[in-house]
């Protein structure tokens, strides 16, 4: 794609905090429960004392608009519920989004029973869309991951996958039985990984008190 290469850094799915988004399989939940996307394409803007979240942009592959990444945070309640991808509010489309590896099994395995009625999920979906994206105000009050928030955020991120994953699936999906040794690696693996998830949305939703996008 074209953009400006002395004002942003170009992320695509090589960028660790990307790449740790596809390889992790928590996330899949994330994914598919929640609706939490990430963009195939990030711009980060360069030589600024902005944060993160404010030099972020996702540009729209369809009508070349470059939305503020702040547009899908959890302040404006845009954060999840994007199953089908980040919509644009300015040509109406989808920016297509990464998907995580685990995820993608799981729709591959499930094809059967979702295939069918995926198109007319998806003009549902999109029809609900314009309504969520007025009058956007972000405020770092309801951030939930800011100051030591994401601590918070992630180790309960991380005991939920640990009850999901090792107490629920591992019996009834992958029909494993559950013993001392998973008990254990699970509760090592779900809370490191759950704090590197609360500590990557620290870095994505991290904005300054009342900016605002229109």
């Amino acid at each position: 794609m074209q953009y400006n290469k002395t004002q942003y850094k170009l992320w695509r799915w090589w960028h660790p905090m990307v790449l740790h988004w596809i390889i992790n399989p928590g996330l899949a939940i994330n994914e598919l429960i929640f609706g939490q996307r990430v963009p195939r394409i990030t711009l980060v803007e360069k030589n600024t004392k902005k944060t993160l979240g404010e030099r972020t942009y996702i540009p729209c592959p369809h009508c070349n608009t470059l939305h503020p990444g702040m547009k899908w945070s959890g302040q404006n309640k845009t954060a999840m519920q994007n199953w089908f991808g980040l919509y644009c509010d300015h040509c109406g489309k989808i920016i297509p989004c990464l998907i995580n590896l685990t995820t993608l099994v799981i729709l591959i395995v499930t094809a059967p029973i979702w295939y069918w009625f995926k198109e007319s999920m998806k003009r549902k979906w999109l029809a609900q869309q314009p309504a969520r994206y007025k009058n956007l105000v972000l405020n770092d009050d309801s951030n939930a991951f800011a100051g030591y928030g994401w601590i918070k955020e992630g180790l309960s991120f991380g005991f939920f996958m640990f009850f999901v994953m090792t107490i629920i699936i591992r019996p009834l999906v992958m029909q494993e039985p559950i013993t001392g040794p998973s008990i254990l690696s699970g509760l090592i693996a779900w809370p490191l990984g759950g704090l590197s998830y609360g500590y990557l949305m620290k870095r994505f939703t991290r904005v300054t008190k009342q900016s605002q996008y229109k």
